[in-house]
C-alpha cells in the first residue's frame, strides 16, 4: 500500500504552504523491511521495525538531493521521531511520538 501525506503535526507554515506541488508518501516492504517513498521532492529510503504497535524508523539512504523548501526537513525531522503507529477508524496510518500523533497518511489511489 501506498501511503499519501495529509497532515503533520508541529510547522507554522499551512501544509499546502509545506507541500504546494506534491505530498510525501511512504510504502513499507515487509519483506525487505524497509519503507520507500518520496519526502515532496526528494526520494528516500530506510529501514523500519515493527512490534506490535511500537514502529521506529532507522536512517534513510542516500537521496537525491535538491531542494524544494522547508516541507522536506520537516517530514524528514518528523520521521526521526515516530515510535508508534495505528490505523484509525477511517483506514488512516497514523504516526505518532509516544501517544501524540504527528503524521496521517492515507491510502494514495
Amino acid at each position: 500500500t501506498k501511503w499519501e501525506l495529509e497532515y503533520i503535526t508541529g510547522p507554522r507554515i499551512a501544509f499546502n504552504g509545506l507541500y504546494p506541488d506534491k505530498k510525501p508518501h511512504i510504502t513499507f516492504n515487509k519483506a525487505t523491511q524497509m519503507v520507500q517513498g518520496n519526502n515532496s521532492c526528494n526520494g528516500y529510503s530506510a529501514p523500519f521495525t515493527v512490534k506490535g504497535d511500537a514502529l521506529t524508523f532507522g536512517e534513510p539512504g542516500p537521496t537525491t538531493m535538491m531542494y524544494c523548501g522547508e516541507g522536506e526537513q520537516v517530514f524528514v525531522n518528523t520521521m526521526k521521531k515516530i515510535n508508534k503507529y495505528s490505523i484509525d477508524a477511517d483506514g488512516k496510518l497514523v504516526l505518532m511520538m509516544d501517544d501524540v500523533p504527528m503524521m496521517r497518511f492515507h491510502k494514495a489511489p
